[in-house]
C-alpha cells in the first residue's frame, strides 16, 4: 500500500500555499496532485502510473460557477462538472460547438463527475502510457517509446517528437482551443491568464510534461469570448465505436459568414492529433473572402495537414506505418466538419462518421493497388 498525506483546501489560495508547502521538486510521478472529480488521477494512481505522496483536495472550494464572462463572454467555473456546463442554459444557447464536443466525450456517469478544470488536465490515454510493464518516456524520461515503431493506431500525427508519439484525449479541449478561451489560474506569482493554445506542450524532449503550468498552480476558470459561430459550428468525431472511445480524429470548425455568403472568419481545431488540441492559422487564414465549397475546405484541410506524418510500425509486411490512415481520415474530417458548419449541424451522426471512415478505407486500397 502506498502512504500518501491528504489534505483539503479551504480556498484557492489555502490550495496553492498547500501544494507549494509539499511540493519540494518531487518527480511527475510521484509529485503532489489537486483532487476533485478524480476521473483521471485516481484512474492513473489505481494502475501505478502515478504515486501521488500528498493530495490537495479542492472539490469543495467554490469554482463551480458559470456566468456571463466579460464582454459578453462565458465564464466557466474549473469545478463545474462537464454535464452541468453541457446542460447551462447559457452553454447551451450560445457555444452549442462547446456543448457538442463535452457531450462526445466519455459517458454520462463520467460528466456528471468530471471537472472542467480536469478535463483541460487529464493525461494521455497512450496504451504504453498506462502500462507498467512497457517503457514510455512520459513516466519514466528516457526510457523509450514502443509507439513510435509499434502499434500506434491511436497516436500523433502532427507535432510529435522522436521521443513521443501521444495524443492529447480531450474532447472539450478541441471546442476551447478553436473558440479562443483562455484559462485563468492562481500560483505561487499570484493570478495569471493563459491563452488557451500555450496551455498545452508537445512533446519536444520532456514527454512527460503535459502544460506549461507550474506545479502548485491551480485553475480557477475558464473565459470564452463572445463571438460569431452558434449558427455555423460543428464538432466531428470520428472513433472506432459509437460512444466511449477516444477520437481517432476530431475537428471542432466554426464559420462567420459575411451578409454576401463569403467567409469573413474561420476556426478549425483538431483532436486525436497531437500532443494538444490542434490549430492552424494560417489554414484557416486561407477560408477568409471565400465562397464556402468543398474545393475550399480542400485546400483548407492540405494546409493543415502538410507537415502530417505518420508513425507506427507496419502491421504487414511492406504496408504503411500503423496509423497512415490517419492522414486521409483527417482530411476528409476537415472538409466534412466545415460543410457541416456551413449547414448548421452542430455534431455528427453514426452514418457521418462511417461515411468518412469508409472513404479513408477506400482511398488507402486505391493507394495499395497502385
Amino acid at each position: 500500500m502506498n502512504e500518501f498525506d491528504f489534505v483539503r483546501a479551504r480556498s484557492p489560495e489555502h490550495a496553492v500555499q498547500l501544494m507549494s508547502a509539499v511540493h519540494e521538486d518531487a518527480a511527475v510521478r510521484t509529485a503532489p496532485r489537486y483532487l476533485a472529480g478524480g476521473t483521471n488521477v485516481v484512474d492513473l494512481w489505481r494502475e501505478g502510473v502515478m504515486q501521488p505522496r500528498s493530495m490537495v483536495d479542492i472539490s469543495r472550494l467554490r469554482l463551480a460557477d458559470i456566468t456571463d464572462g466579460p464582454d459578453g463572454g462565458i465564464r466557466l467555473g474549473a469545478l463545474a462538472t462537464n454535464a452541468a456546463t453541457a446542460n447551462h442554459p447559457l452553454v447551451r444557447s450560445r457555444l452549442p460547438l462547446l456543448r457538442s464536443a463535452i457531450l462526445a466525450g466519455a459517458s454520462p456517469q463520467i460528466r456528471n463527475r468530471a471537472t472542467n478544470g480536469g478535463n483541460l488536465l487529464q493525461r494521455t490515454r497512450c496504451l504504453y502510457f498506462y502500462d507498467t510493464q512497457v517503457p514510455c518516456n512520459k513516466r519514466e524520461l528516457g526510457s523509450g517509446c514502443p509507439a513510435v515503431h509499434g502499434l500506434a493506431r491511436q497516436h500523433a500525427i502532427l507535432g510529435a517528437s522522436d521521443v513521443c508519439v501521444a495524443t492529447h484525449p480531450s474532447d472539450m479541449c478541441v471546442a476551447l482551443a478553436a473558440l479562443d478561451a483562455t484559462v485563468a489560474v492562481i500560483g505561487p506569482d499570484g493570478l495569471r491568464a493563459i491563452p488557451f493554445d500555450e496551455l498545452h506542450r508537445l512533446p519536444g524532449d520532456r514527454p512527460d510534461l503535459d502544460t506549461t503550468l507550474d506545479p502548485a498552480e491551480l485553475i480557477t476558470h475558464i473565459d470564452i469570448p463572445a463571438n460569431r459561430w452558434r449558427a455555423n459550428s460543428c464538432y466531428l468525431k470520428l472513433r472506432e465505436r459509437a460512444s466511449y472511445a477516444f477520437a481517432l480524429v476530431s475537428v471542432a470548425a466554426a464559420l462567420d459568414l459575411n451578409d454576401d455568403g463569403t467567409i469573413a472568419d474561420a476556426r478549425v481545431a483538431l483532436g486525436g492529433v497531437a500532443h494538444k488540441p490542434w490549430r492552424n492559422r494560417d489554414a484557416e487564414r486561407l477560408l477568409v473572402g471565400q465562397r464556402p465549397s468543398s474545393e475550399a475546405f480542400g485546400r483548407c484541410a492540405a494546409r493543415i495537414l502538410d507537415d502530417a506524418r505518420a508513425c507506427g510500425g507496419a502491421e504487414v509486411p511492406g504496408a504503411p506505418p500503423g496509423n497512415s490512415f490517419k492522414i486521409p481520415l483527417a482530411a476528409r474530417a476537415i472538409v466534412r466538419a466545415l460543410e457541416m458548419a456551413l449547414a448548421g449541424v452542430a455534431t455528427n451522426t453514426g452514418e457521418d462518421a462511417f461515411r468518412a471512415l469508409g472513404a479513408a478505407s477506400a482511398s488507402l486500397s486505391q493507394g495499395a493497388a497502385r
